[in-house]
């Protein structure tokens, strides 16, 4: 990170801004936090200022006020409810682009709300940026060791997951033996994941015989200072339950949250955790 520089972390839920958070204090550059309301509990952050997604004209004077540089968007933000959003002033004189932006997809709508912030000044740092030692790194980083068969079907899922990330829908797919067994939209990973349950085990796999591969992978068209796909605890969890072989994401392209947490649950339950080369 730049000399000089000064970080205003926007925090939404899950554990990656924590990471952000401890990563910009001990460069100390850490600036000013703003937890937004309510995606992040208010246990979590207690030196945070707490504001909602309309308080666009709070932030930006908050931060200013912080002698802010630098601005890194970390966690998960739901879409927002316009018709129940109370905009300040400035987020009321943004509204009508925001909500255009929201019509043409979530990737849209978030390059819009960058813009926002370097108009006002602010450079934008990406989570990765701040927390390089977070990345996939290529190959396996666990005992367990991908087949060819499971490699076929992480290419599948790459594939599905690419193609589905085009029309900003999701950033995962799932397929085992050649077949696609779920595809993320708006529910998330983890609730894509619970819906496997529904299929039958011959299709989706058991902990005894494990078939099938989650793949994560960056939308083609992301901005990629923000939203990449995360891997942590909950995500081995679900997918050990759905009876699948591994998880696969892009090197380079997706966060592993508390590793060593993640590596020890996929070793015992035997489930893989791969890098793969960037496609293309």
């Amino acid at each position: 990170m730049a000399v000089n520089m000064r970080i205003g972390l926007i925090a939404g839920g899950g554990e990656l801004p924590e990471y952000v958070r401890a990563a910009a204090l001990d460069a100390a550059s850490l600036g000013l936090i703003i937890a937004l309301d309510p995606f992040v509990p208010e246990i979590k952050f207690p030196d945070a200022e707490r504001l909602h997604l309309g308080q666009f004209g709070k932030m930006v004077r908050r931060l200013k006020k912080a002698n802010c540089t630098h601005v890194c968007f970390a966690g998960l933000v739901k879409r927002p409810d316009f018709k129940r959003l109370k905009p300040d002033l400035k987020a009321m004189l943004h509204l009508p682009g925001t909500i255009r932006a929201a019509g043409q997809g979530d990737d849209a709508l978030m390059r819009h709300v960058l813009g926002l912030f370097e108009q006002e000044g602010f450079n934008i740092i990406s989570p990765q940026d701040v927390c390089a030692h977070l990345m996939l790194t290529e190959g396996v980083i666990g005992q367990v060791q991908i087949t060819d068969a499971h490699r076929d079907d992480a290419l599948e899922a790459c594939k599905i997951a690419a193609a589905i990330g085009t029309l900003d829908i999701g950033q995962a797919a799932v397929v085992a033996r050649g077949v696609t067994l779920a595809v993320e939209a708006q529910e998330g990973t983890d609730a894509m994941l619970t819906r496997l349950l529904n299929l039958p085990p011959e299709l989706r796999g058991t902990p005894e015989t494990r078939i099938g591969v989650l793949a994560k992978i960056v939308k083609p068209k992301q901005d990629i200072r923000v939203d990449l796909p995360t891997l942590g605890p909950e995500t081995i969890r679900h997918a050990a339950d759905a009876g699948l072989a591994g998880v696969v994401a892009e090197a380079g392209g997706a966060f592993v949250i508390d590793r060593e947490e993640t590596v020890r649950l996929a070793n015992e339950a035997g489930l893989f955790i791969a890098g793969l080369p960037k496609a293309g």
